[in-house]
């Protein structure tokens, strides 16, 4: 038993020791150094081409190859020589999640996580034998952090530019069904709006309302309330005239999220545009529950709207079938909906027919202005 035991203290301690010669280490840190440089530069490359051809965005795609060649700088002769695919342990390992992607925006956030988990990689092995190796990625690594909360923000405000018809939540039974019923027939913008329920059945709602959005590529917002937006990570917050400020709300969100914000008169839009809002609701058109006890700032509102808003609009406040062509017709291009499809029987064919409205309008104008 005793002798048994030794053996093996004696064997553990060989492979210990060459395990830890200096020769056997540096060819291992080298190994490892190969092995996250090509992670690192294959990530950037899946980036860079959704830059290019995806977003068509000449300066994303131009900050990714600029680092994919800063990195192929550091990968040496000396490095690629101790490659060792055929005995490489880990080429089997593999998670039935690396098998499929949902989205773009997963493959975007799937390879950006390998960037940054191979810079940080490199910039610790990088310090035994480059020094100036593991420095330059620890430069490259926040560079990467920064471009993907540029893209991301990018991403929002490119949907937000994109999106005619905004969907407002009303309290109904059916609440989440009803939401991915409209996703389902293209709306790409969805604000959660609860004035009654208790904060944690809100917490609930809002992070199963996000995921659905995200999941059919809608931006999701959150009505008020800055802390909850937070707390699930949403695309942003709507502000009404009484809630925080916007420069708060800037302070607290970051640039990378939207901020809206809601305006009953010429005055208010002027605010809402010097202090930084990203989008404003005009309204309400017409009288509305949602906006109990408050006068409809009516059509006039929306023809000044057309006339002098620089950012996104909407118009809210009552609009449904019968009295939308009167909307477009004031000069409105974006609508937000609350009761018309939060209460329709088929809210997926009612947002159909908003949608196929808004598309309309928008190819006559732009006839008109050829």
């Amino acid at each position: 038993m005793g002798d048994s035991y030794s053996q093996h203290n004696d064997r553990h301690d060989g492979r210990q020791s060459r395990e830890l010669h200096p020769a056997f280490s540096k060819f291992a840190v080298y190994r490892i150094l190969d092995a996250n440089l090509d992670r690192a530069r294959e990530g950037l490359r899946i980036i860079e081409e959704w830059c290019r051809f995806g977003l068509n965005n000449a300066h994303f795609a131009s900050d990714c190859k600029q680092l994919r060649q800063e990195l192929a700088q550091w990968h040496r002769d000396d490095i690629r020589a101790t490659r060792d695919t055929p005995n490489d342990s880990g080429t089997d390992l593999t998670h039935p999640q690396e098998e499929q992607r949902s989205s773009v925006a997963q493959v975007l956030r799937v390879n950006f996580c390998r960037v940054q988990e191979a810079l940080r990689v490199l910039e610790e092995y990088g310090k035994l034998y480059f020094p100036e190796m593991g420095t330059a990625c620890k430069h490259m690594r926040y560079r990467v952090y920064t471009l993907e909360s540029n893209l991301e923000h990018h991403k929002r405000f490119q949907v937000l530019q994109q999106s005619y018809l905004y969907l407002v939540t009303a309290p109904v039974v059916n609440l989440i069904e009803t939401v991915e019923a409209a996703l389902q027939g293209g709306v790409t913008l969805v604000q959660y709006r609860d004035k009654e329920s208790d904060d944690l059945t809100r917490l609930h709602t809002a992070q199963t309302l996000k995921q659905l959005c995200h999941q059919y590529g809608a931006l999701f917002l959150v009505n008020d309330r800055v802390d909850l937006a937070l707390a699930v990570n949403a695309d942003g917050v709507h502000l009404g005239q009484h809630d925080v400020p916007i420069a708060l709300a800037r302070q607290l969100l970051g640039s990378q999220r939207i901020i809206g914000r809601s305006t009953h008169s010429p005055d208010d839009l002027q605010r809402a545009i010097q202090e930084g809002a990203d989008y404003v609701g005009v309204g309400p058109v017409y009288e509305t529950p949602t906006k109990a006890g408050r006068p409809a700032a009516g059509v006039e509102y929306v023809r000044y709207a057309a006339d002098h808003a620089t950012i996104p609009w909407f118009a809210i406040g009552g609009i449904d079938s019968e009295n939308l062509h009167d909307v477009l017709s004031a000069g409105a291009e974006r609508v937000a909906i609350v009761r018309a499809i939060m209460l329709a029987e088929q809210p997926t064919l009612t947002t159909q027919f908003f949608i196929s409205q808004l598309d309309r309008i928008q190819t006559l104008r732009r006839v008109k202005s050829q």
